[in-house]
């Protein structure tokens, strides 16, 4: 596959929301209530990213013209600040159909490799503690479970496992 990886645009955003949705629609089901996952629609969706789409880093990974991921990050630890790590990766998500090819991977290195070059030293991602499918991805790529938060979805609470990738 040849995978492009490049800054995200406005044009983009609808096909990144569909992801995002549809993401977590497939990945959260029976893992997340059925009512907040029904709940989720690529308008919302679309109309968030609008709004916040150019903080922080964003990019998409295309496929022939289509966006098939994308991965949003930053340069510090602000929504991590217990932790000693200097940068986070708060979202990556594959089209569903193309998951296992290579696309998450070569978005997380795209990543990683950036932040080595600002000389940050270690990251932290944070997953949904019984997603067992992206735990064993992120132990793959070298992450180790370094703690857990509670994160409020909808009106349920959940445990998410963080991540730390030594860079």
């Amino acid at each position: 596959m040849n995978i492009n990886i490049r800054k995200v645009e406005e044009q983009d955003l609808k096909q990144v929301a569909e992801i995002h949705v549809n993401g977590w629609k497939n990945a959260y089901k029976n893992l997340i209530d059925d009512d907040y996952l029904n709940s989720l629609s690529i308008e919302n969706r679309l109309n968030k990213l609008k709004k916040n789409y150019n903080i922080n880093g964003f990019l998409v990974a295309t496929l022939n013209d289509e966006i098939v991921g994308f991965i949003r990050y930053i340069f510090s630890n602000e929504f991590s600040s217990d932790y000693d790590v200097d940068c986070e990766v708060s979202a990556l998500y594959v089209k569903t159909s193309l998951k296992g090819n290579g696309i998450g991977t070569k978005l997380l290195n795209h990543v990683m490799d950036e932040f080595r070059k600002e000389d940050k030293k270690k990251m932290i991602l944070w997953c949904l503690s019984t997603n067992e499918s992206s735990i064993h991805f992120y132990e793959k790529m070298g992450g180790k479970i370094i703690g857990q938060k509670e994160e409020l979805i909808g009106d349920k609470k959940y445990f998410e496992s963080g991540f730390e990738f030594v860079l």
